[in-house]
C-alpha cells in the first residue's frame, strides 16, 4: 500500500541541532496491516517508524504506535520525541501538553518550541531494577565480545525494565566503548534467551561531563541504535537506586559511531511506588515527502 505524507525527524539531536536518529513519523491507516508499517521504517530510511492514530483513548491518550523493519515495540523513546515534534510543528503553537498511548499505558507529554528545534519530555513511568544472573551476565559480556580490561571498575551490570527489559553494561572508558564489536548472532541469541530487549553498553556521566553510550538491538532488527531514550532513562534510574540520591538528572551522548551524533536527557526520582523517571530529547523536523 502506499503511505502518504511521511515526515523525517531527527530525534534527540546535539545542543547545536547536529546529527539525531532518523524516525518516520505518519498518521496511521486503519485499513494498513502490521507487514505494512514495518516496511515504512524501511522505504524511508530509517530504522524505526511511528504511527500516530486517530483519535484518544478513554483517559485522554493520542494512540501511537512504533514499529522496526521486523517488530512492533511496546514503546520508543526517541520515537515519541519525534511524535510529538511533529504534532507540535503541526500547529502555530509555541507549546503542547498531551498525552500518549502506546503499549498498553498511558503517560503524560509536552513539547515545547526551542530556537535549536522541537524539545520533548515524556513521563517514562516506574522503572524495575535488577542484578543479572551469572549465566545471562556472563553471555552478554561474551557476545558484545569484552575483553578482562573492559568493564567499569566500580560500576556493574544492571537489569531494567520500564515495560520492556534490557541490560545496562558499564564500560572502563570512552576508548573502551569504541571498541565494542558485538557478535551480532551471538547477542540475538542471547537476549531472545534471556527475554532482553538489546543492551545499552555505557560510560556513567561524571561532574559535568556527559555519559556515553551504544545501544545494541539486533533482536528488534536494529543492529546499534542512533539514540535509545527509554535506555538512558533507565541509566538515570540506576544511578539514582546506586547513589542513594533523592534525585538524578543527566545527560548521554550516543550515535558518535554511526556518524550521527545525538544526546538525550533523562531525570530520575524516588516515590512511594518505586523510581519513576521522564526522558527528554530535543528534534528536528526534517521534511515530509509522498
Amino acid at each position: 500500500m502506499s503511505w502518504r505524507d511521511v515526515t523525517v525527524v531527527d530525534a534527540c539531536v546535539r545542543r547545536d541541532g547536529r546529527g539525531g536518529s532518523p524516525t518516520a513519523v505518519t498518521d496511521d491507516d486503519p485499513a494498513a496491516t502490521d507487514a505494512d508499517r514495518r516496511a515504512v521504517a524501511a522505504a524511508a530510511g530509517t530504522s524505526h517508524a511511528a504511527f500516530l492514530g486517530p483519535g484518544r483513548t478513554p483517559d485522554g491518550g493520542r494512540p501511537v504506535r512504533f514499529f522496526t523493519a521486523t517488530a512492533e515495540l511496546s514503546g520508543c523513546g526517541h520515537g515519541t520525541v519525534a511524535a510529538h515534534a511533529v504534532r507540535l510543528a503541526r500547529t502555530t503553537l509555541g507549546g503542547l501538553n498531551d498525552r500518549q498511548h502506546t503499549g498498553g499505558r498511558t503517560f503524560d507529554t509536552v513539547a515545547i518550541r526551542r530556537p535549536a528545534g522541537i524539545e520533548v519530555w515524556f513521563d517514562q513511568g516506574l522503572v524495575a531494577l535488577r542484578h543479572p544472573a551469572p549465566d545471562e551476565r556472563a553471555a552478554i559480556a561474551a557476545a558484545l565480545g569484552l575483553t578482562a580490561d573492559d568493564p567499569h571498575p566500580t560500576d556493574a551490570p544492571r537489569i531494567a525494565s520500564p515495560g520492556a527489559p534490557r541490560m545496562l553494561v558499564p564500560v572502563h572508558d570512552r576508548s573502551a566503548l569504541l571498541r565494542v564489536h558485538p557478535h551480532l548472532g551471538r547477542l540475538t541469541a542471547a537476549c531472545r534467551r534471556y527475554g532482553l530487549l538489546g543492551c545499552f553498553v555505557y560510560v556513567p556521566p561524571v561532574g559535568d561531563r556527559p555519559g556515553a553510550a551504544r545501544m545494541f538491538a539486533p533482536a528488534i532488527g536494529v543492529d546499534e541504535d542512533v539514540a535509545n531514550a527509554n535506555s538512558t532513562g533507565c541509566l538515570a534510574a540506576h544511578l539514582l537506586d546506586t547513589t542513594g540520591a533523592r534525585t538524578v538528572t543527566i545527560e548521554v551522548e550516543q550515535g558518535d559511531t554511526l556518524g550521527r551524533p545525538a544526546s538525550v536527557l533523562a531525570s530520575a526520582r524516588r516515590g512511594p511506588a518505586g523510581i519513576t523517571t521522564r526522558v527528554g530529547g530535543l528534534a528536528v523536523v526534517r521534511d515530509s515527502h509522498e
